[in-house]
């Protein structure tokens, strides 16, 4: 867990030194946002380079597009938003350098963005120390709450846990895992492992890479040595076009040997090249695919402002439903002070992209559709199943007796 760990000593270097006020010492005392003109602003805080920017920069382009048609129709309590883009760089103490940045000088009334665990975990401390919010748009681990986040993207009963289910029912009983080697894989990995133990599952082999390693030749001809049944692939990022390259080289295939894959959306698949991908699987809560107007009108303003090469994911709608989201309790609190907007968040609706979401004021999550997805030749992900309705996020998996001791 190099990754993980070079995070976690540069967060409690940062953390130690407090946080920055505006004449340069050090206080905990809360920073109110600049509501003061016509304006307000927020933060975007994403890998605009970097082995994360394959994903980050579409997320950053989609905050824009929600802020665009928002400012169109009027703006949030009659004012207009101006985001201010910050640059994480791939970097996980630069988020938590960017995010004090946005909070403390640019006096944002929220910020939106964080892709992998390690980069938000880095962050956590800076918004809760600060009493500021963050959105934070992308699937992951879950064992997590902060009353200073709210996690638009799934946490693990709404894709992992759905995708293992997936893998059962189809008789894949033998998996192999691969993923980068930072917090959100290995934690994923262990729930993964509980939920075999508990399914009559075996876990074969467990491999991580570096994240942005592009060296997967050996992981590749164990995987193929394993004769697993199907693999379960948690790599972020660049490290996923390395991977399946050498996945096709080693003669593995979609049918010998099928992946699910839990971080690879429609961008990524363009990136990596759908001669690499067709027949593999992938689980979220959205695609570019999903039937609906909310979608349909998505889609069509998205690819009219980036290009209509430009294909839509999950990230991106989950990033895009986070500033509605946000307007939303902005409105219904009429204050742009975080607490009373937190104390609006619950039973918050909007008929996003991906279909009706649900804030639970609890958790700070939302309740969101499962889906698993097929890749196409054309690069495009098809739904082959879905949950049929919402699933509440159960971030600790509290349902499920063998989570039990998990966090």
């Amino acid at each position: 867990m190099a990754a993980g760990a070079a995070a976690l000593a540069a967060l409690v270097a940062l953390s130690a030194c407090g946080a920055k006020t505006d004449a340069g010492g050090t206080s905990d005392k809360a920073v109110q946002a600049d509501t003061s003109g016509d304006t307000v602003k927020v933060g975007l805080l994403n890998s605009l380079s970097g082995t994360m920017a394959i994903s980050e920069v579409t997320v950053r382009d989609s905050l824009k597009l929600a802020i665009d048609e928002i400012n169109a129709s009027g703006g949030v309590l009659g004012k207009k938003i101006e985001p201010i883009s910050e640059d994480g760089a791939s970097d996980w103490p630069t988020f938590a350098e960017k995010a004090q940045k946005l909070i403390r000088e640019d006096r944002v009334a929220a910020t939106f963005g964080c892709w992998t665990s390690a980069s938000r975990k880095a962050v956590k401390p800076v918004f809760e120390k600060n009493k500021s919010l963050l959105f934070y748009p992308v699937q992951y681990e879950g064992l997590e709450e902060s009353p200073y986040i709210f996690y638009t993207g799934a946490t693990t009963n709404q894709q992992i846990v759905p995708a293992l289910d997936y893998l059962k029912s189809e008789g894949k009983k033998k998996i192999y895992l691969v993923g980068s080697d930072y917090v959100f894989p290995r934690t994923a990995n262990k729930e993964i492992k509980a939920y075999a133990k508990a399914n009559g599952m075996t876990v074969l082999g467990e491999d991580y890479a570096p994240l942005g390693s592009t060296e997967f030749s050996t992981i590749a001809n164990k995987v193929k040595a394993s004769k697993a049944d199907a693999v379960f692939n948690t790599l972020n990022g660049d490290s996923n076009v390395a991977f399946f390259k050498e996945y096709k080289s080693a003669g593995l295939t979609a049918t010998s040997m099928p992946v699910v894959s839990v971080s690879i959306a429609e961008e990524e698949v363009k990136s990596i090249g759908s001669q690499y991908l067709a027949g593999q699987l992938t689980a979220w809560n959205y695609y570019q695919t999903t039937a609906g107007a909310a979608n349909t009108k998505f889609v069509k303003a998205y690819k009219a402002k980036y290009g209509q090469d430009k294909p839509t994911s999950d990230p991106m709608e989950a990033a895009y439903t986070s500033v509605y989201l946000w307007k939303a309790m902005v409105e219904k609190a009429k204050s742009f002070d975080p607490e009373k907007v937190r104390a609006a968040s619950d039973g918050i609706t909007f008929d996003a992209p991906e279909g009706k979401v649900t804030v639970d004021g609890a958790s700070q999550h939302i309740y969101k559709t499962a889906r698993i997805g097929r890749i196409g030749t054309d690069g495009l992900i098809k739904q082959v199943w879905d949950s049929g309705k919402p699933i509440k996020p159960d971030p600790y998996l509290k349902g499920y007796d063998w989570a039990s001791g998990l966090s």
